[in-house]
């Protein structure tokens, strides 16, 4: 296959990330103001933290799913799949993993390409035939190849530092700085630290969702057939709302991930991390009348 790059997801990612570089110098500047050296310590602490996050992101999100890495002697044609369109793609095999869970979902994740993993339920291989689950995998694959994964943990760290000085901000009220003088009032830092969580989390969210829009597009390119993916995307639309609430509730925290993520209501669908099934639907099919 011929790989075209993505410059709109590449000219998304290299401006999210420029304000958000912007954002966080002025963040961490005032939060200096208000905390002085007790902030050290705490920026200390999260990019271990963090850094432990992104090195071992694959483990942990494997874990949080529990999925489970699977040979070829399990899953032989799963395997097979999987190698021939990292071929196509020119990936690496990423490690497979399989998810005992009714809900019909795949993800994929790792720091690189030549550290990811594709993992699938086991609702979703009985849901799609061979080739809605090979649109599919080809989704996850173009995810791996876009590193997007890389770029939405490290987009993430500083918001997530931000959403803990608003959780927990309150736990460094009054006190002296070194030269002796009172501390401005915390609340004041905290209450910018909750303005800059929520521009952090706008501008990842549109980033997140351009990114399946991306995906989309290049899954569709690895197997040359948009129209089976339209059809996967439709049936595990439907199919998600046939699990039990109890299966998808433990499942949430993994969405970003998900193909399809699980919705809970009017607010997490306006704040969700992908665009609605029927506009990627509709995308995909106008790709398949171009091709």
């Amino acid at each position: 296959m011929q790989w075209q790059t993505d410059w709109g997801l590449r000219g998304r990612m290299a401006l999210t990330m420029f304000l958000l570089f912007g954002l966080y110098i002025v963040f961490l500047g005032v939060l200096t103001l208000y905390f002085g050296d007790r902030l050290l310590p705490i920026v200390i602490v999260m990019g271990l933290f963090m850094g432990a996050q992104f090195l071992f992101s694959d483990k942990l999100a494997l874990y949080s799913m529990g999925a489970r890495e699977v040979d070829p002697d399990e899953y032989p044609e799963l395997h097979r799949t999987v190698e021939r369109l990292a071929q196509q793609a020119d990936l690496p095999k990423p490690k497979i993993a399989v998810a005992d869970s009714r809900a019909p979902n795949a993800f994929a994740t790792g720091r690189s390409q030549d550290n990811a993993a594709v993992a699938v339920t086991t609702g979703i291989m009985e849901l799609l035939d061979d080739e809605e689950l090979e649109g599919v995998l080809a989704h996850e694959l173009a995810h791996i190849k876009n590193r997007d994964v890389m770029v939405m943990t490290i987009a993430s760290f500083l918001s997530t530092i931000a959403f803990l000085v608003v959780r927990w901000g309150w736990l460094f009220t009054g006190g002296r700085n070194r030269g002796g003088q009172q501390q401005a009032p915390v609340f004041v830092a905290i209450l910018l630290s909750l303005v800059v969580w929520v521009i952090s989390f706008l501008l990842i969210r549109a980033l997140s969702r351009y990114r399946e829009f991306a995906a989309d597009r290049g899954g569709a390119s690895i197997t040359g057939r948009p129209a089976a993916l339209a059809t996967a995307l439709m049936k595990i639309d439907s199919g998600m709302e046939k699990v039990p609430e109890d299966d998808l509730r433990g499942q949430s925290e993994m969405n970003a991930f998900f193909i399809i993520p699980i919705r809970s209501g009017f607010i997490g669908r306006l704040f969700s991390t992908h665009p609605s099934t029927e506009k990627r639907i509709e995308r995909l099919r106008d790709l398949e009348r171009e091709l």
